[in-house]
């Protein structure tokens, strides 16, 4: 009688592997509520911000999740309004991929190549036009 491997099937793999996620994202975000990126070091500081001067499309994504997570979406929308709206699409994204994950449905989020060129381009006007003088006064500008 030969002997049979036995391999986990996806559906035992999946839930192990979004549970460590969901795990160090909840981690992640309870650094970010108690400890104010402003006044720590241990953060990431933007290479891009360091090395020109200039603003980067992420600069203040982190404090503005940090005032997120207290309760301010204004001084947040001030840090970094892209992140701020791109919030909802994102989790209505991973809520569309869990609903598929319970009906057993092994789709995976798919996004036409037209929808992932207007982020890019989203990404590269907002980072130009936070750089520009009237960037302060239009909240682009942390």
């Amino acid at each position: 009688m030969a002997a049979t491997e036995i391999r986990p099937t996806p559906r035992l793999v999946v839930p192990l592997v979004s549970a460590s996620a969901v795990f160090c994202l909840l981690v992640a975000l309870a650094i970010l509520f108690l400890f104010e990126p402003g006044r720590y070091t241990f953060y990431p500081r933007c290479l891009f911000h360091e090395v020109t001067g200039l603003l980067c499309p992420g600069c203040g994504s982190l404090r503005a999740v940090h005032q997120l997570l207290h309760g301010n979406v204004i001084a947040a929308l001030h840090l970094n309004a892209l992140l701020v709206l791109a919030i909802p699409a994102g989790v209505w994204l991973l809520l569309r991929q869990v609903t598929w994950n319970r009906r057993n449905q092994t789709q995976l989020v798919v996004l036409k190549p037209v929808w992932l060129w207007t982020v890019l381009i989203i990404g590269i006007l907002f980072g130009v036009l936070r750089n520009l003088s009237f960037a302060q006064s239009l909240w682009l500008a942390p």
